[in-house]
């Protein structure tokens, strides 16, 4: 047995300290969000005005995108374009976002299906008249007042995509999945980025409200069915040193699909191309940030590795029952401290995060039932290991933008 141990517990201790480090950056994020100082940035809705175009890309959403289309509208000046993409559609999406004041292009590829072939043949179409700023927005989104604003001054003040705050909203009346849903997309796309803003770091694109300079966006590789194809892009861009930062002050929104098979498929596609690129890139930006000396490449190759929050509690506390065993039959104690430790540091800072954040979503007793959630999250993971999504799939939806 002991000669066995000799082999088990380097394992498990490697193990241990792999899971111990994405707890302890979420950690680290959540805590600079919450207590670090903001530091001053110049107010970009002062600085001077550049000219920028919204591209949309949308697959069969006539029902909800006149109302996407009318909060941008009142936010464009002379000069700047709104241009829908119209990808693939068999509804009448194209016709409505004519008729609520878009330019629309169509494109018919059914070989060729996902956001990301829509976003490359959107700025083909602009090359003919190329703005300095480019503002992806989904058609399921609404876009706050001032913020294309913000972000386009933004985006040219730094030479660097520029990624507004963009919540998921549970619908009006929705269960408490939803709303531990919306709270986790919360830590996620709010309080995280803003724990990298005041550590003065990069954040992860999230896949709308996002500005690029012209000559990034159209020598970037868009044309994928990537299930997670603005995590790509983010990663893209950061190794080609241009990193995207975070811009709090203008905001996007929109809702989490009602209806159980819809909102189950999004979470899927989303937790299995995260997963899939945490496995794929992880290490390769890692490695990348370590050779070049590169700070904010490897704050960002960090970040990446944080997984979502349910399989990081699932993966941690399974390793925990695994080494609690294995001290039974005469393993070291060690990796049993740091799973616990793990654990505990990613609840302490998902308390901090609900107590800033998150008491206006769920009461911290609903919070506290969090763990029934999490647990019923492993058929999807198991799924992971049996047959992973690969193939992007739009999300069915039954609402319009907040």
């Amino acid at each position: 047995m002991n000669s066995a141990m000799q082999l088990v517990d380097p394992a498990l201790l490697a193990l241990a300290i792999t899971l111990a480090i994405p707890a302890l950056v979420l950690f680290v994020e959540i805590v600079a969000a919450v207590f670090a100082r903001p530091h001053r940035e110049q107010d970009s809705a002062a600085a001077a005005r550049p000219r920028f175009a919204v591209l949309m890309p949308a697959h069969d959403e006539a029902a909800g995108i006149a109302a996407s289309i009318a909060a941008i509208v009142p936010q464009l000046h002379s000069g700047d374009r709104l241009l829908v993409v119209a990808d693939n559609c068999s509804d009448a999406t194209a016709a409505v976002a004519r008729a609520s004041g878009a330019e629309v292009v169509e494109r018919h590829d059914p070989s060729r299906r996902g956001k990301g072939y829509a976003l490359d043949y959107g700025v083909r179409a602009l090359e003919a008249d190329a703005p300095p700023v480019v503002i992806v927005v989904d058609a399921d989104c609404a876009v706050a007042p001032q913020s294309l604003l913000r972000l386009a001054t933004r985006c040219v003040e730094i030479g660097r995509p520029v990624q507004a705050l963009y919540l998921m909203h549970a619908p009006p009346g929705a269960g408490l999945k939803l709303r531990i849903a919306e709270f986790a997309w919360v830590v996620k796309n709010q309080v995280r980025p803003l724990g990298l803003l005041r550590l003065r770091l990069p954040c992860q694109l999230m896949g709308t409200g996002m500005a690029f300079p012209w000559g990034l966006l159209r020598d970037a590789p868009l044309a994928s069915g990537h299930l997670v194809e603005d995590m790509q892009l983010g990663i893209d861009l950061a190794m080609a040193g241009a990193a995207p930062l975070f811009c709090p002050e203008a905001r996007v929104t929109s809702l989490f699909p009602g209806q159980a098979d819809g909102a189950a498929a999004q979470r899927t596609r989303w937790e299995h191309g995260h997963l899939s690129v945490i496995a794929s890139d992880g290490p390769r930006l890692l490695w990348r940030a370590l050779v070049q000396r590169r700070m904010s490449l490897l704050a960002l190759a960090l970040d990446l590795c944080v997984p979502p929050l349910a399989s990081l509690v699932l993966l941690t506390g399974a390793l925990a029952v695994l080494a609690w065993v294995l001290l039974l039959a005469g393993a070291s104690a060690l990796p049993l401290g740091i799973a616990i430790g793990a654990l505990a540091v990613v609840a302490i800072g998902v308390l901090l995060a609900w107590r800033t954040c998150g008491r206006q979503i769920v009461t911290l007793g609903e919070l506290l039932t969090a763990p029934a959630y999490v647990f019923a999250k492993v058929p999807m993971y198991a799924r992971l290991l049996r047959k992973r999504q690969v193939d992007w799939v739009r999300t069915k939806r039954d609402h319009g933008p907040d």
